[in-house]
């Protein structure tokens, strides 16, 4: 067998600890808070003061006050579902909270979530044996209309029993693993995996004892997977100056993917830096720079329109905030067994670090 590269880097143990706890636990869109409480709590001993908006996005703030204010942030939600109808023989048909992919959720076992604490379940699916065949002879495919959970109730007065009622959210129930080779796998590292490297961020600032000469502050955003809700109320509340702006994006070289439409962007290869209109030109070189000075190793992207990250909710917030985009390569995304490679986290954090360094409030983002 290869020999496996061992662990390297900026993340340490209790780094390692935090991952797999805030990772294992849910934090679906619209109910992040017991994730976000997670978060904090990590990032608590590294900041000032702490900042909590109405909607539940949370911001850790060094330097408050200071006239010139960057922003560094991830996005706290996971897709997931919502119970939409409860039928007569005890089932349950749900309907999308953000971009669910029905196709692989039969077999998946769930977790509903409840008042009265959590209930298992599964994505139920007939046998190959007994699946009814259409006229053309093709098999009936996963739709959200058709999909459905078993959780064990044969009635809806049994459902009632258990607490669970149209409108309580389910997740997945896959959790943290390591694979060979520096492969981390879990549900929902888009993009909570983003938390934890702008938190690591922050540790190495506190830890360094760097003074920075701008206020710093590290959003984790609610509402991202439903149309980057939580970044545009926040980047209205801080309306930072700068915005560098975490999430994951696709490896390519996995089958199935088109490089001609999608680029090409491998796991192992480093952060993925990004073109396009909503990115800062100014900015972006900047981080490419830095990269370079420091030796760490990146990708580039380019997007047609929008990046569809929250990135697009700062550069457009209020008169406009110079915003870049630094994505983690990640394989199947949307899925359960969304997969990362360690040395690609070690090298973001080190990316967004050397960043900070580098800012400066007298640095001109104007064009012309």
């Amino acid at each position: 067998m290869a020999k496996e590269k061992g662990p390297k880097g900026v993340m340490n143990q209790a780094s390692l600890e935090f991952m797999k706890t805030y990772l294992n636990n849910a934090s679906p869109t619209g109910f992040e808070s017991r994730g976000q409480r997670i978060w904090l709590d990590y990032l608590r001993p590294f900041i000032d003061v702490h900042e909590v908006d109405y909607y539940g996005t949370v911001t850790g703030i060094i330097n408050p006050g200071a006239p010139f204010r960057v922003v560094l942030e991830a996005h706290a939600d996971e897709i997931s579902w919502f119970v939409n109808y409860i039928s007569p023989e005890g089932l349950l048909y749900v309907i999308r909270n953000g971009g669910s992919d029905q196709q692989i959720a039969p077999s998946k076992r769930v977790l509903i979530h409840t008042e009265k604490g959590v209930v298992k379940a599964v994505f139920g699916w007939p046998a190959i044996h007994t699946r009814m065949r259409s006229n053309d002879g093709k098999e009936p495919q996963p739709k959200v209309e058709n999909i459905f959970l078993d959780c064990g109730a044969r009635s809806k007065k049994e459902v009632d029993g258990l607490g669970i009622h149209v409108g309580c959210v389910v997740t997945f129930e896959e959790g943290f693993e390591e694979l060979p080779y520096n492969h981390f796998v879990c549900r929902a590292l888009d993009n909570r995996i983003g938390g934890v490297m702008i938190a690591e961020v922050a540790r190495l600032l506190h830890e360094r004892k760097d003074k920075l000469p701008f206020g710093l502050y590290l959003v984790n955003s609610v509402q991202e997977e439903v149309g980057l809700r939580g970044a545009e109320m926040i980047a209205r509340r801080i309306r930072p100056h700068v915005a560098l702006i975490t999430d994951v994006t696709h490896d390519s070289t996995t089958p199935m993917i088109n490089k001609n439409i999608e680029g090409e962007t491998r796991c192992g290869k480093g952060p993925s830096i990004t073109y396009g209109p909503a990115v800062h030109n100014i900015l972006r070189d900047l981080i490419i720079r830095v990269a370079r000075k420091q030796k760490i190793p990146y990708q580039l992207a380019a997007v047609s329109r929008s990046t569809g990250t929250d990135t697009d909710a700062f550069a457009y917030a209020g008169d406009g905030t110079p915003s870049a985009l630094v994505s983690l390569p990640l394989r199947y995304m949307h899925t359960t067994v969304e997969m990362i490679q360690r040395d690609d986290v070690e090298a973001t954090i080190q990316l967004l670090y050397h960043t900070l360094k580098a800012l400066s409030p007298k640095t001109n983002f104007k064009y012309l």
